[in-house]
């Protein structure tokens, strides 16, 4: 392809094409109406209300109008200069994050330290859901506590007769916390992944200027939830598993394949070897296994790949706009834009930029993970949440608008945090 720095007939169809993307993902909630009320044409409507299915499927359209006006060699040169790092990252750590023995292991943590809360257990697991879970995902990365949180959240709770308000609200408070709770440390969150090297963040760094605010934003989100909707929390009668069949072996087995998974995230041929030889043990003690979500990793993973293609020709607008901002302003404009754009796009983009000042470096990552819980693709884990818990809403699609309107206050508390204190 011709210089992203000119503006060419592929960037301004690539932007429609983008802009129909999102329109379609705030539609998903209409077509899966339609697919139930419209039997005839009910497989079609159900594919175009998947909201997995949305960027990719936009983003192969724009690969033939590249094959069409620019030929098959800028075609094919464009896709293999994309990075599918991150869609074959966090396929790997769903599937390996929802396995029985890991799920196991992480309520018997929960159920533990919610005995240590003097509350009742169902109130004290809840809270530790929204709150432990998503600080534990600047250590074992954002995807695999966006996994955990919406497999024990969804068994425990969702499948419970919880009222609509209260789910949406769960799923804004999870989505935000998720994309704040991960900048404890440089590599767990994609908007910071995206910089920190360029910018050499390290640990400290992190907890310096991200890591405090993210983890008293995340204690008030949660505790502000739980105690709102503690009497119709504290309804839900479950039976946390206290004992397991799995052996502790091969528990400590399955946690070996998700550290290194997660230590080699940058290294698709290395976590992608561990994970075929991790299916290789998964066959062999099938009856200590749960099915495998290959199904759904596969769909955010598509997902994903289709916001890196369709995204790699949004360049030539946002950059200029990101850039042309004040410190204050470039905060507010990353929590903005990263709604309808992937967060670590945003950052990525930021990063190609020489001589940017410090407090615009940390305002642009702040804005960019305050805002990464407002919609489906504002941050990469996002998809796998939806993936995992649609199920357990109205025909089995979660409004755009619903998750939107969940994740304004907790947004707000995080933007108290980063900007005002």
């Amino acid at each position: 392809m011709r210089a992203m720095d000119n503006i060419t007939t592929i960037n301004l169809i690539g932007s429609a094409l983008f802009a129909i993307a999102i329109l379609h993902t705030f539609s998903t909630k209409y077509f899966e109406h339609l697919a139930h009320t419209h039997k005839k044409f009910s497989g079609l409507l159900h594919l175009l209300g998947e909201v997995e299915i949305v960027f990719g499927f936009w983003a192969m359209v724009l690969v033939i109008f590249m094959f069409i006006l620019e030929g098959k060699t800028s075609a094919v040169e464009y896709v293999d200069s994309r990075n599918f790092t991150e869609p074959m990252f966090v396929f790997v750590i769903m599937v390996i994050a929802a396995t029985k023995p890991i799920l196991e292991f992480s309520e018997k943590l929960v159920i533990l330290l919610s005995k240590l809360i003097p509350i009742k257990k169902e109130i004290g697991m809840f809270f530790l859901l929204l709150c432990f879970v998503p600080l534990l995902g600047s250590f074992i990365t954002e995807p695999a506590a966006m996994t955990l949180a919406a497999l024990l959240l969804g068994r425990l709770y969702y499948k419970s007769n919880l009222s609509n308000t209260l789910k949406y609200l769960t799923l804004g408070v999870l989505f935000v916390n998720i994309s704040i709770g991960g900048t404890l440390t440089p590599y767990a969150a994609p908007p910071v992944l995206m910089v920190a090297a360029t910018w050499n963040w390290d640990i400290v760094f992190m907890l310096e200027n991200f890591g405090w605010r993210s983890a008293i934003a995340v204690l008030i989100n949660a505790g502000l939830l739980t105690f709102l909707f503690r009497n119709q929390i504290k309804l839900i009668n479950f039976n946390p598993q206290a004992k397991s069949v799995v052996p502790s072996v091969l528990t400590l087995i399955h946690l070996l394949f998700l550290l290194g998974v997660v230590v080699f995230a940058h290294h698709p041929a290395v976590f992608m070897s561990l994970f075929l030889f991790f299916l290789g043990i998964t066959t062999a003690y099938k009856h200590y296994q749960s099915e495998l979500i290959l199904k759904e990793a596969l769909l955010v993973a598509f997902f994903l790949a289709g916001l890196v293609v369709i995204g790699g020709v949004q360049q030539w607008w946002l950059q200029p706009i990101l850039v042309s901002m004040t410190d204050n302003a470039v905060y507010f404009g990353a929590t903005i834009l990263t709604a309808f754009t992937d967060n670590a796009a945003l950052t990525y983009l930021g990063s190609l930029v020489d001589g940017l000042s410090d407090p615009f470096k940390i305002s642009l990552v702040a804005g960019a993970v305050t805002g990464g819980g407002l919609t489906v693709i504002a941050n990469a884990p996002n998809p796998a949440g939806i993936s995992i818990l649609k199920q357990h809403f109205d025909e089995q699609s979660i409004s755009p608008l619903g998750l939107l309107a969940g994740a304004l206050a907790p947004t707000l508390v995080a933007v108290v945090l980063f900007r005002v204190i």
